[in-house]
């Protein structure tokens, strides 16, 4: 999402708050809780920060957002070890990467700009069909989320510092819609 300030829309502004919003969250929530929380603060931030215009002064972004987005994967990766439910942080991060470099090569493309087919079409479609599934799976999970929380299990350790699980499902389908608006500007 490239242009300057005063040129970025109201809903690309929401999206650099709701990854900025996101990601702290889920870093105070990292503090008790380690693992999958981190990832997520690392998407958050990483998604407001892709949003955020850098003008002419963003040619380290790709390289950084990168690395740091690889850095994820593998992250991602080593929490494969406690069960396949952590197999979405890992492509979370590597869809990340997609976009990053998706963007790079939109700033570079001879005129093209984002959001002007830089993405290979069929990978795109699919990581939005998945977020589309993510998004609506999530958003009914929460609607239905209602009654009483269900006992946290060693897969799904109940959030600390008190904060409902509602609250933590709110971060995440938050950052599923945040790929699923930034995806389509492949």
């Amino acid at each position: 999402m490239h242009g300057s300030a005063s040129s970025l829309s109201a809903s690309a502004w929401l999206l650099v708050l709701l990854g900025a919003v996101s990601g702290a969250y889920c870093l105070r929530r990292a503090r008790g809780w380690g693992g999958a929380a981190a990832g997520e603060a690392v998407m958050g931030f990483g998604m407001a920060l892709m949003a955020v215009p850098l003008g002419d002064g963003g040619a380290w972004r790709a390289p950084v957002l990168g690395a740091v987005f690889c850095a994820a994967a593998v992250h991602a990766l080593w929490l494969l070890r406690g069960g396949a439910h952590h197999a979405h942080h890992l492509v979370g991060s590597l869809t990340m990467v997609y976009m990053v470099y998706g963007a790079a090569a939109a700033g570079s493309g001879g005129g093209q700009g984002h959001g002007h087919g830089t993405g290979l079409p069929l990978l795109t479609g699919a990581l939005l069909l998945y977020y589309a599934g993510y998004v609506v799976l999530g958003g009914t999970r929460l609607i239905t989320a209602g009654g009483a929380a269900p006992a946290p299990s060693p897969a799904s350790p109940a959030p600390p510092c008190g904060a409902p699980a509602e609250l933590a499902r709110a971060c995440r389908l938050a950052m599923g819609m945040g790929m699923l608006a930034m995806l389509p500007a492949m």
